[in-house]
């Protein structure tokens, strides 16, 4: 097989194979016998059909795959050989012409091939990028103290409803008919459970004011929730549809008042948070949640760095000039069943994620960045513990937290994430050590500001 690449202006690359008769003959021959070995045809017995029947069935569509089977074998062997840094896939070049694979000939065929830019980059001390060490203070503790309490809380009985407390009544729902008494045959509900300040309404919420055990308060549910059919419906326990032109009041006569209570902090709130014993005051109980807090922003910090990074390095490279018609042609090809103008409205985003790309590949090799399975795993493990974490459960065992990172492994749509985050870790931890840090101290709230410009 005879293979030419052309690159002039060394983006826009045209291969051209030309298959002779010899790369595909004896293939499709010995193909085809083994079609005649295993062929059933009516009055042939097996492995005795003719083999111009054979041929005539099967020749074309045996010599289609092998021809294809050829060109894609020697196309990405010449691409390796050659150090060819192809960007996406080889597309038919508008120079192709119809080729008839019915005739035992030559064929040509002609690919074009987008070709990444070249450039160079190098990250050393002399290169001065900012790294935001972020320290909790007190506020964030206080903060995280205040929903670890509330997330322990209990509801207690109460005797009065208080609108500054989360309080939460069960009562019995009666449909009121114009001139206020009960509706026969309306809507009635048993144990209805109400939280007057989740109420839309300020006249209807203000209604339940220093309500006791035993009022009946009369409201109207299409005026307390004038935008949520849905809540209206959850209450009444209706279809949401059924709520559409209920407009009556209502009598709730209440039953009980449950009032919310925060955990205090105190040995059960510990053991809870961080396991029976781990921490036996409250002075410790802060500095582990501020141990947790530091763990947690230096991950933030770290991925900041990571975008400082890229945009220091997007402009040390400069502008790069990419094989535009080839690559719009690539992605309308992967997204054939996306609308019309997908390509025109996401290819400058395309563009800029892969300028990256390029540039990160190439800051990862030459910093000799290699992950093992086992760094893989450690951020799934990592993942599993912040998601645990998001619920108040910081004290999951590890041997749970090495499971539940297994089950994400094992998921494929979660792998190819979980290999480039682990890339980002490694690189992320490299860098800090090649480059130099212009290290600001900063907290979350200064940090966050920064964030936002």
């Amino acid at each position: 097989m005879k293979i030419s690449f052309e690159n002039p202006d060394k983006i826009n690359g045209l291969m051209t194979l030309t298959v002779e008769v010899d790369d595909y003959k004896e293939k499709v021959e010995k193909t085809l016998k083994d079609y005649r070995k295993k062929a059933s045809v009516p009055g042939f017995r097996p492995g005795n059909v003719p083999m111009n029947l054979i041929k005539r069935q099967y020749g074309t569509a045996v010599k289609v795959d092998v021809v294809n089977k050829l060109i894609g074998e020697e196309m990405y062997k010449y691409i390796r050989e050659n150090n060819v840094k192809m960007l996406g896939e080889p597309i038919p070049s508008e120079k192709q012409v119809p080729q008839d694979l019915e005739k035992e000939s030559a064929y040509e065929f002609i690919f074009d091939i987008a070709v990444a830019p070249e450039f160079s980059i190098s990250l050393s001390n002399k290169d001065k990028i900012d790294y935001y060490d972020i320290q909790p203070d007190d506020k964030l503790i206080d903060q995280q103290v205040e929903m670890l309490a509330s997330r322990n809380g209990h509801y207690e009985k109460a005797e009065a409803y208080d609108p500054e407390q989360r309080d939460m009544l069960k009562g019995d729902l009666r449909q009121l008919d114009e001139e206020g008494n009960t509706l026969e045959g309306g809507i009635t509900v048993a144990d209805a459970v109400l939280m007057p300040q989740y109420i839309k309404e300020e006249a209807q919420k203000a209604l339940f004011d220093g309500a006791k055990l035993g009022d009946i308060i009369t409201f109207n549910p299409k005026k307390a929730y004038p935008e949520s059919d849905a809540e209206v419906a959850a209450l009444l326990k209706l279809k949401k549809e059924e709520v559409a032109d209920i407009n009556s009041d209502f009598s709730y006569q209440i039953t009980e008042i449950s009032r919310f209570v925060k955990a205090g902090l105190d040995q059960e709130l510990f053991d809870s948070v961080f396991g029976e014993g781990k921490v036996t005051n409250e002075e410790e109980f802060r500095s582990r949640i501020t141990e947790g807090l530091k763990a947690q922003l230096a991950g933030e910090s770290d991925y900041r760095f990571l975008l400082d990074v890229r945009k220091y390095a997007e402009k040390k490279v400069g502008e790069l000039t990419f094989p535009e018609e080839i690559l719009k042609k690539v992605m309308k090809a992967n997204n054939k069943e996306k609308e019309a103008d997908y390509v025109d409205k996401h290819f400058e985003a395309s563009i800029n994620e892969l300028k990256w790309h390029l540039i990160k590949e190439q800051i990862v090799t030459d910093n000799q960045v290699k992950i093992e399975d086992a760094d893989v795993k450690a951020v799934a493990k990592e993942m599993a513990r912040a998601q645990f974490a998001q619920y108040g459960m910081n004290n999951v065992p590890d041997d749970y937290l090495d499971g539940y990172a297994e089950d994400m492994l094992k998921q494929k749509e979660n792998v190819d994430s979980l290999v480039d985050r682990a890339i980002d870790r490694k690189l992320i931890d490299v860098l800090k050590n090649v480059v130099k840090l212009n290290v600001k101290t900063v907290t979350l709230e200064e940090f966050n500001k920064i964030a936002a410009e």
